[in-house]
């Protein structure tokens, strides 16, 4: 919901630091793999109890994945499987970070199970969308220069992140806000299965 804004103020100076990096040699790639491990880390961290380096995991990993992109584009261009990288390596994050609370408490067991349940429907909702999207040919720049067709909903990238904050600020209401959060993809999954309903019926 709140990508496209955050796009249109993060992009121009991420596109001005991935000139910068790319002039000096840095792999889009290697981006990617990093902020995937810098999630890692923030998983590590989240587990031991430890939320508040945890949290400048979070920061770093999304930072380091925001430049992927402005690297590839001022070197040689982004290519299919960076494009594919890129995804795998964000969902590897997006996981982390629930189970990471998940075993750092046991209250937060089945608030991080309905967490990465949402997260994968709300993720097939997504990817599914695109396949079929690509298929017939559709484009979107709403949410900035994407490898495919990236569409909006409820809980996009930007509230992910702004939940995952929230989740370290405050980890004693992460059962709380764990599941207002997973329902908030599971609305978004809902959405997106309808606005599929419409863009790709075969009816008249």
């Amino acid at each position: 919901m709140l990508d496209s804004w955050a796009r249109s103020k993060i992009d121009p100076p991420l596109n001005r630091i991935g000139a910068v990096l790319a002039r000096r040699g840095v792999h889009a790639n290697h981006l990617s793999l990093a902020g995937a491990g810098a999630g890692l880390c923030a998983g590590f961290a989240i587990a031991s109890g430890q939320f508040l380096t945890g949290l400048a995991f979070i920061i770093l990993s999304r930072l380091l994945d925001g430049l992927d992109g402005p690297v590839a584009r001022a070197g040689k261009g982004g290519t299919d499987f960076g494009g594919y990288l890129d995804i795998a390596c964000d969902y590897i994050f997006y996981a982390a970070i629930p189970l990471a609370f998940g075993w750092s408490d046991e209250a937060n067991h089945l608030p991080a199970l309905a967490l990465l349940a949402s997260f994968i429907l709300s993720g097939t909702s997504f990817l599914a969308y695109a396949v079929i999207a690509e298929k017939r040919g559709l484009t979107t720049s709403r949410q900035g220069t994407k490898s495919f067709y990236y569409m909006a909903g409820l809980a996009e990238g930007s509230e992910t992140i702004a939940a995952f904050i929230l989740f370290c600020l405050f980890p004693a209401w992460f059962p709380v806000l764990a599941y207002a959060f997973a329902a908030l993809c599971a609305l978004t999954m809902v959405g997106r299965v309808l606005m599929a309903r419409i863009v790709f019926s075969d009816t008249a």
